[in-house]
């Protein structure tokens, strides 16, 4: 009976969050808010995104992956890429189960296309997220 209830609060959890640009709803003026999937997705993208010593009182909070830019791009910088945003995620975003990791490079813009391929328990199907690394001049 109380496997049933747990199961019942797991499947009507619901996920919400603040958009990063904190835009207003066009007619109630109120801060619009991110549910479940767009939610969850806009937290992996900030925590890619995120280089260590970022975020105050939280120096370790972030993949730091962007400095990672700076080197050539190479299969075994690529390796790192991937590793160190698996580990970010894991420690910093429990609803995300990672199911894959992909890098892209384009060394002639010196970028990097990295989707990441994840579910979430309360979701049937998984969700995809595409982040472009680009190095700033």
């Amino acid at each position: 009976m109380a496997n049933t209830r747990l199961q019942s609060e797991i499947e009507q959890q619901i996920y919400k969050d603040f958009p990063i640009n904190l835009t207003a709803h066009p007619v109630t003026g109120n801060l619009k808010v991110l549910s479940n999937a767009d939610a969850i997705k806009q937290s992996v993208k900030n925590i890619v995104l995120t280089n260590f010593y970022e975020r105050p009182y939280n120096p370790e909070f972030g993949s730091d992956v962007l400095n990672a830019l700076f080197e050539n791009m190479t299969p075994i910088t690529e390796y790192t890429i991937t590793q160190n945003i698996r580990t970010s995620l894991r420690n910093f975003e429990p609803r995300a189960i990672i199911e894959d990791i992909k890098t892209q490079a384009n060394e002639d813009q010196n970028a990097l296309n990295v989707t990441i391929r994840f579910s979430v328990r309360t979701l049937p199907e998984p969700l995809e997220v595409n982040v472009l690394l680009e190095r700033v001049r």
